[in-house]
């Protein structure tokens, strides 16, 4: 006869508690030198199987989300514009330029520079017109930004708020894996959702509103940190984005500015919401699927 072991909660809290500070202290101190030794002291666990425990709940070595997070950040300065390649290479970890532009390829397919005057959150802008390389034979056939007018069900889900710069929901995400792995949860996840409710033309980026939140696959009861989330069915306009999360501001200005005011449609009062199709853990950039859905009336 065999007997289904119920999590023990104190002991599961525990490691919530490792995660979490764990995960404050890298985002906290993302530019200075990576010391795993010290990870482990602030986890309190043995540094000889703190980092086979956290890559085991995470999917990922705490080294290389340290490098997704640097490459992320300049990633988003460089959508923004930014010149000066020789600092977002310090910032990211990296002694020279060489090195953080060989670094930056790998990940995201163009070189640093590259990246902020064509990359692909270009492709929204108006006066845009793509490089010869990346012209097809056919004028006609440039892409078009396709939207998905879609019924999406009611959806029950346990959600970590959020609040701050919208590109730094990550953080949430990971306190919501983490408290989910501590639990014994992770078989009743489901899909990763974000939901943002405030305008980030209006609401200073400090403010903004945002949950971080994974579909349930049952509803169970949640406890501190974890909150019921309750979607209820809408209908969504759904662009489909495929690219670094550093690039869905411009979709987003493309949705908003050029799409919706000649679509004929009405955004309903409900949060954006984004469904992310694949994991920035084992997906390159340049792969990552996201579908931004804007409620309608």
């Amino acid at each position: 006869m065999t007997f289904q072991t119920q999590p023990d909660l104190t002991r599961a809290n525990a490691y919530e508690r490792r995660f979490a500070r764990v995960i404050e202290h890298v985002h906290a101190h993302l530019d200075e030198p990576l010391d795993l030794d010290q990870l482990a002291d602030i986890a309190a666990m043995s540094r000889w199987h703190w980092h086979r425990v956290w890559q085991a709940c995470f999917g990922e070595t705490v080294v290389a989300m340290v490098r997704r997070l640097r490459m992320q950040r300049a990633a988003t300065a460089l959508a923004r514009g930014e010149t000066d390649l020789e600092r977002l290479a310090r910032e990211a970890g990296y002694g020279s330029l060489a090195a953080f532009t060989r670094a930056f390829r790998q990940s995201y397919g163009l070189p640093p520079a590259t990246y902020r005057d064509e990359g692909p959150h270009r492709r929204f802008d108006k006066d845009w017109t793509p490089p010869a390389m990346m012209r097809p034979a056919d004028p006609g056939a440039l892409p078009m930004h396709d939207i998905v007018i879609r019924q999406e069900p009611p959806r029950v889900l346990a959600g970590i708020p959020h609040k701050g710069p919208y590109i730094e929901i990550g953080r949430a995400f990971e306190h919501l894996i983490g408290s989910l792995a501590s639990r014994g949860l992770m078989d009743k996840a489901g899909m990763m959702i974000g939901f943002y409710y405030s305008d980030p033309s209006v609401v200073p980026e400090q403010d903004l509103r945002s949950v971080a939140a994974v579909e349930l696959r049952q509803d169970i009861a949640l406890s501190a940190p974890l909150e019921r989330v309750e979607s209820p069915a809408q209908r969504y306009a759904v662009l489909r984005h495929k690219g670094p999360y550093a690039d869905m501001h411009a979709a987003y200005d493309w949705l908003y500015g050029t799409w919706l005011p000649a679509s004929g449609h009405e955004p309903a009062d409900a949060p954006t919401m984004e469904i992310y199709l694949n994991n920035p853990r084992d997906t390159a950039p340049s792969d990552l699927l996201t579908e931004i859905c804007l409620p309608l009336k």
